[in-house]
């Protein structure tokens, strides 16, 4: 009999695939054997839970991992109760062996009933969290507490996308996929995966857990090394999922350099799958760079990474794809890699960033080093306190910096009005700003001329009153779009005489940056010409000129918005031409700032998130994954041509539909054959197929003989690639099309 009593007793539980379990052993009269009874366990490939007797749950491999200890709730009534310790047992759920936990509340809570729910499978834990015995709960607020055992790094809020296709065609596009929590340990790490979560209410103790209406929460929890794509293919159990990447950050490499592109691959399946994964990377004028094709056959929830190289030139752009294929399914990813030649800039320039550089991804000093090297001579925000570069940072880069802070309070008592100005004067003057831009924008409903007075009153006076003496300089807020009317109010008022700068931000939609209705054209509305560009600079550089006292003018937004498949955005290829001809006509009209919107896409509340309908995410020089768009090559070739440029004048011919603009040692060419707006070919829906950035879409080709100089010319495009066209008897044969070039040795 003593052997039998140390024998274990498994109960009679369904066994599923992959995944055992572990009971309490007993002895003969049933009571526990020993002083303590073991823990249970279910286990699966990869991965094991126990559950420990206080009630937590530990997760581990071949380690102890995580700690899942509590729940939180919310409500209305009772407010944020949080569990005290549980019983757990082994039960079943779906025919699998589930560690159940039914958690103990407070005394105030009692009413609420919480019980937890853990399965296994290869590599990844099911969490559900079942709370009922309220009516008043708020399941937007519910919460879970883990405990990460000896990382080697800090938990990471990691968005997680997948490219997809419109089956209308247009170009491919990211949607969010779900949201994971990545944990790290040396050679391995763990994803928690949610559907949805706020990581601003995550803490070193719990994790923002959305219930759904029925009061459950339910996350997945993967185990491995892998890229957090491939942790949310597992998790989701996708029947494949891809990833690309590359670890040079942004994508962006010396010129000439072997370009490393990243693919991984798992397999989300319950059975094997013969996988053929295949690469493509096109450059700029749509040439294939690189090319293959590789099959594998994969096991559940295997992972598979490969490396191809892609040679680069000394200049430029490729985009890259990969696509997974087994059977019927398919997954793809995207990103780009570029080159980018070095260049030493003059001390002082005047093109910067408007917002968003706080976006330190993959890291601070990466990013800081991108800005030096694209030109970037402004950075419009910076203080201490707020998020990105400090103050101090930036000075270490030579970076100057400038504060915009908002939050007017309209129609505030005295009081009131004073402390926000003594608030936002001390932050200017410990920033060591140059510029103060005293608000944001405060004139929207355009072109009705409302709150003027009120913004004069109790924002931009008492900020003047506070930094008259500090040496810095102040704007008032940058208005969205030439606002003609608000700017006249704003003068009648006396507001001329409070700022150093005038500014404003010239928004675009699907124009090319040169067309310049007059403002008495200007139709109002989402898709109205009110939102040009060279139009409502002339205006804005005229009313500078016309009132007088010195003022400066900043374009402290500047924009080209990518938002696919609409035909009031830019493609991709567009967007880089614009941005190369709106810098331009900036310093052909004496614009002393240009901050460029922004670094890379996605929004400071929600951060390497994807939304293709909304355009606040597409604004950036850069991809949601940080990797270059042909637009970031060409503002770098826009602020090596243009810093310390002059303009001489405006270039006519013959043709009036061939367009120019000279400064002092190269020109910038360019055609309207085809008319100033883009994408004119749209329908009554905003929906627009855009083209691939490698497709020229300029339909209409026109030669062009000047005269020139020496033996041949130089001509560089919108990325910065360049060619020689030659010189025959003084003269020199071009072709120009809707797309701007810049071109030195021409005679002027």
């Amino acid at each position: 009999m003593a052997d039998i009593s140390r024998r274990i007793i498994i109960q009679a539980l369904p066994a599923a695939a992959g995944a055992t379990f572990v009971a309490t052993p007993s002895t003969s009269d049933g009571s526990p054997a020993g002083a303590t009874a073991e823990p249970i366990s279910i286990q699966a490939d990869g991965i094991t839970l126990v559950a420990e007797p206080g009630g937590s749950v530990l997760v581990r491999d071949d380690a102890d991992r995580i700690r899942l200890s509590h729940f939180m709730i919310k409500d209305t009534v009772l407010g944020q109760q949080r569990t005290f310790g549980g019983t757990p047992s082994l039960v079943t759920v779906d025919g699998r062996p589930a560690i159940q936990i039914d958690y103990t509340m407070s005394a105030s809570a009692q009413q609420v009933k919480v019980r937890g729910l853990f399965t296994v499978t290869a590599r990844r834990a099911h969490l559900r969290w079942e709370v009922s015995g309220s009516t008043t709960l708020t399941p937007s607020g519910f919460m879970f507490a883990r405990a990460v055992l000896s990382p080697s790094a800090p938990e990471r809020y990691v968005p997680v996308t997948r490219w997809t296709r419109d089956t209308r065609g247009g170009v491919p596009y990211e949607v969010n996929a779900s949201a994971l929590y990545q944990e790290t340990w040396a050679g391995t790490g763990a994803f928690f995966r949610l559907a949805k979560t706020t990581p601003g209410f995550t803490n070193a103790t719990w994790i923002h857990a959305p219930g759904s209406a029925a009061n459950v929460t339910e996350a997945e929890l993967v185990l491995g090394a892998m890229r957090p794509a491939a942790a949310d293919g597992i998790a989701a159990a996708l029947p494949l999922s891809v990833d690309a990447w590359s670890e040079q950050p942004f994508g962006l490499y010396d010129p000439g350099a072997a370009m490393r592109l990243r693919a991984q691959v798992v397999n989300g399946s319950a059975t094997a799958r013969d996988v053929r994964l295949t690469w493509c990377a096109r450059d700029f004028d749509g040439k294939k760079a690189g090319k293959g094709a590789l099959t594998r056959t994969l096991a559940p929830g295997a992972v598979w990474d490969e490396t191809f190289t892609v040679g680069g030139d000394p200049q430029g752009i490729v985009f890259a794809e990969v696509k997974a294929v087994s059977g019927t399914d398919e997954a793809f990813a995207r990103t780009n890699l570029a080159t980018l030649k070095p260049y030493a800039y003059q001390a002082e320039g005047r093109f910067g960033i408007a917002n968003y550089s706080w976006m330190l991804v993959p890291d601070k000093a990466s990013v800081g080093a991108l800005m030096r090297k694209i030109g970037v001579k402004s950075v419009r925000i910076a203080y201490d306190g707020a998020p990105g570069h400090s103050p101090a940072e930036l000075d270490a880069l030579d970076i100057p910096h400038n504060v915009q802070l908002g939050g007017v309070i309209f129609n505030g008592t005295a009081e009131q009005v004073a402390a926000w100005a003594d608030d936002r004067a001390a932050i200017a003057r410990a920033s060591g700003a140059r510029w103060f831009e005293v608000a944001n924008e405060l004139n929207n409903p355009w072109m009705k001329g409302e709150r003027v007075l009120e913004y004069l009153r109790d924002g931009l006076k008492p900020i003047h009153d506070r930094l008259k003496d500090s040496g810095i300089k102040l704007m008032n807020c940058g208005l969205g779009g030439m606002d003609t009317v608000w700017t006249a109010k704003f003068v009648e008022a006396g507001g001329w005489d409070l700022i150093d700068a005038f500014a404003f931000h010239p928004g675009r939609g699907n124009f090319t940056p040169d067309y310049a209705p007059p403002p008495e054209e200007w139709q109002q509305g989402e898709n109205g010409t009110y939102w040009n560009f060279l139009g409502a600079l002339k205006e804005a550089r005229r009313i500078v000129d016309e009132q007088g006292g010195g003022k400066e003018l900043w374009l402290t937004e500047a924009y080209a918005c990518t938002r696919p498949n609409r035909w009031w955005n830019d493609n991709h290829r567009q967007a880089a031409e614009n941005v190369l001809l709106t810098l331009a006509l900036a310093v052909s009209e004496r614009v002393d700032g240009v901050n460029w919107y922004q670094p890379h896409d996605s929004t400071i509340h929600h951060p390497q998130e994807a939304d293709p309908a909304n355009p606040e995410y597409h604004f950036g020089l850069m991809n949601r994954d940080t990797s270059v768009k042909a637009a970031l090559l060409a503002y770098a070739t826009a602020t090596r041509t243009l810093e310390g440029a002059t303009f001489v004048r405006w270039l006519t011919f013959a043709d009036p539909d061939l367009k120019g603009l000279l400064f002092d040692g190269f020109a910038i060419l360019w055609s309207r054959k085809d008319g100033y707006l883009l994408n004119n070919d749209h329908g009554t829906e905003q929906w627009y197929p855009h083209k691939e950035a490698w497709v020229d879409h300029w339909p209409t080709k026109t030669s062009l003989t000047l005269r020139a100089k020496g033996t041949s010319v130089r001509e560089v495009d919108c990325i910065g690639r360049e060619r020689t066209v030659p010189v025959r008897n003084g003269q020199v044969r071009l072709t120009l099309d809707g797309a701007p070039r810049i071109y030195y040795g021409l005679s002027q």
